[in-house]
């Protein structure tokens, strides 16, 4: 008696998009400044999807552990943003790769919703200016911090507007930056990280946020050291969260004894991003991945470029 075969996947994909990875929470830019990274989500949209295949015709990479039910963010963003403009969803699958680790605090949430939501705009032939795209992935994914970089490319200051599209500003960034990133073999869950905010902070530390975020961000136009060093300080978050990193404070510390201007927490964790000069950035990545190894095994990162252009949707068949 012949073996059963599952049902042959889809001959041929009918589009394909990559979407950045993302640091979010940047320095005391809590949950508004983001800055995409050339790590990539890449997907590609399959059509003629058979009863029982199930939505995934292929995941790999950090994506081999993604959720397939309902829980899956790409699939909510993608059945929810076409059901929006009268399409079906059901017809289309997958195949994911993606580079960008999952539970770090770069982005892997927030490239998923953004190749959700510009699949089904894309199917729908939904003519939407890119911040209205925007307004959707907020919607689904929560923060604007992680989608409005994936979405749009480079450094982005991102804020919501009930019943508007957001306000966004693209922050200007010195050609003499580099960025490095390192994370850990233990995830932070962003459930986690976020349970471990306090539900107030006191006068002096909200009022300091501000102070800092503007050092900061003359410090990314400029390349100014000093004031990449003294702007890199956050009070609302990264207090509460770097304990519960592994080898994070001693990691920290070792990139700036490496050279670098600025580090802190990738998002809400576990990994940390730095910025240094060119010739410093490998050194201060090393020194990261070090500590971290340290600390608690295995770990990964390097130096990543900014992705600067949007991710565009690529048709490959009619």
């Amino acid at each position: 008696m012949p073996t059963p075969s599952a049902p042959p996947a889809p001959s041929a994909p009918l589009a394909r998009l990559r979407v950045p990875a993302s640091t979010s929470n940047l320095g005391p830019g809590f949950d508004l400044l983001g800055l995409a990274f050339e790590l990539y989500l890449e997907v590609e949209l399959f059509g003629g999807r058979q009863s029982g295949s199930g939505r995934f015709v292929a995941r790999s990479g950090e994506a081999h552990s993604w959720p397939q039910g309902p829980e899956n963010l790409l699939l909510r963003a993608f059945d929810a943003t076409l059901r929006e403009f009268g399409g079906d969803p059901e017809p289309f699958a997958f195949a994911v790769h993606s580079a960008i680790p999952t539970a770090r605090g770069l982005g892997s949430s927030g490239a998923a919703v953004v190749a959700g939501v510009e699949l089904a705009c894309a199917v729908a032939r939904a003519t939407l200016r890119p911040l209205e795209r925007l307004e959707r992935a907020i919607r689904y994914e929560g923060h604007p911090d992680n989608v409005s970089p994936a979405l749009l490319g480079g450094c982005i200051a991102a804020v919501p507007r009930e019943g508007a599209p957001p306000l966004v500003v693209r922050c200007a960034l010195h050609p003499d930056l580099a960025f490095a990133v390192a994370w850990p073999a233990s995830p932070l869950p962003t459930a986690l990280a976020r349970s471990l905010l306090p539900a107030q902070v006191a006068f002096h530390d909200a009022r300091e946020n501000p102070r800092r975020l503007t050092l900061l961000l003359e410090g990314l136009r400029s390349a100014d050291p000093e004031l990449l060093a003294a702007g890199e300080e956050d009070r609302l978050h990264v207090r509460y969260r770097l304990p519960h990193i592994p080898g994070g404070q001693a990691a920290l510390a070792a990139a700036r004894a490496a050279g670098a201007w600025l580090a802190t927490i990738s998002g809400s964790g576990s990994a940390l991003v730095a910025i240094a000069p060119h010739n410093r950035a490998a050194d201060v990545a090393h020194a990261m991945r070090s500590e971290f190894e340290r600390a608690a095994g295995p770990a990964g990162g390097g130096v990543v470029r900014v992705a600067h252009e949007a991710p565009l949707v690529e048709w490959l068949a009619p």
